[in-house]
């Protein structure tokens, strides 16, 4: 078993027998990373605001009827590699290749966009047919950005070139020169979705492999929801709209590893630090309940 130093918080307020890393189903690695931002800064600090408000929530989950946390969610020590963008994603994947070799079931918290790109890769190495589901307000799909190809603005760029599928989900910003990176009949604009029959879902369903790795972009709920991030935009998914379809996603495919990415907390209030923790448990909630893990 990897052995790290203790120097974090648990996520969720639960007994420590439930938190200990030989006994975890479950894995979050915090990635404090914002190395590449370009408009508000700030999502270095979102892992921490993330496990601060897991403590508000309670264990047991009033949808499915039952306390997740049972199966174990270690929390790990954070990746503190911040160099270079290359430094960052190499040592996320090690991180994660390490975790998935002991067969655990990784969730990052992020962090900006960038840091998911090492654990895609290490997904992608296991899972060669694996999807990548992003819920997200950008399409990431430049293939650089301020000189850098591990930019967050690249993100699904590079999971395309490592070889996944890349599925899109709440996209209301394009960038003209990304449209030739992106596959018309996998991408779900926002303004197609948004308060429309549900239908839709369905079909992004039908558009995912056995294998899928999840990547969730909060600026892809409307920033009405969740105000706290760095590049808030308006038109985007509900909670509901977003929980529902992980309702479907998971009872069609096997979600094999999974990032909440771009909170940047807000002093004032704690309102979007409470709804990241809760998506995090929802998603360990959902694997639960319908066997991904």
């Amino acid at each position: 078993m990897i052995k790290f130093p203790k120097e974090t918080d648990f996520f969720l307020d639960m007994e420590d027998e439930y938190a200990q890393a030989e006994n975890a189903k479950y894995v979050l690695v915090p990635v404090p990373y914002d190395g590449t931002s370009t408009f508000v800064k700030g999502a270095d600090r979102g892992p921490k605001a993330i496990i601060e408000a897991s403590d508000s929530l309670e264990l047991y989950d009033v949808v499915y009827g039952i306390e997740a946390y049972t199966a174990g969610i270690h929390t790990d020590v954070p990746v503190s590699e911040n160099t270079t963008p290359d430094a960052m994603v190499s040592a996320v994947y090690e991180r994660v290749k390490q975790w998935m070799q002991h067969q655990k079931v990784v969730g990052l918290l992020g962090g900006e966009h960038s840091v998911s790109e090492g654990a895609i890769r290490a997904a992608l190495e296991k899972y060669p047919d694996l999807t990548v589901l992003q819920v997200d307000a950008h399409a990431d799909q430049r293939d650089e950005y301020h000189g850098s190809p591990h930019n967050h603005a690249c993100v699904m760029r590079r999971a395309q070139t490592l070889g996944a599928r890349v599925v899109q989900v709440g996209i209301r910003s394009v960038e003209a020169e990304e449209k030739k990176n992106m596959l018309p009949e996998n991408v779900f604009y926002a303004h197609e979705i948004v308060g429309q029959d549900p239908a839709w879902m369905q079909r992004v369903c039908e558009r995912l492999t056995g294998h899928v790795y999840l990547t969730i972009d909060l600026d892809g709920l409307d920033s009405s929801v969740l105000p706290a991030t760095g590049t808030p935009l308006p038109g985007g998914l509900s909670w509901y709209e977003l929980t529902r379809l992980l309702d479907r996603v998971f009872r069609t495919t096997r979600i094999v590893g999974f990032d909440v990415v771009e909170l940047c907390p807000q002093p004032e209030s704690v309102i979007s630090d409470v709804l990241a923790a809760s998506l995090v448990y929802r998603i360990i909630t959902l694997c639960e309940v319908f066997g991904n893990a």
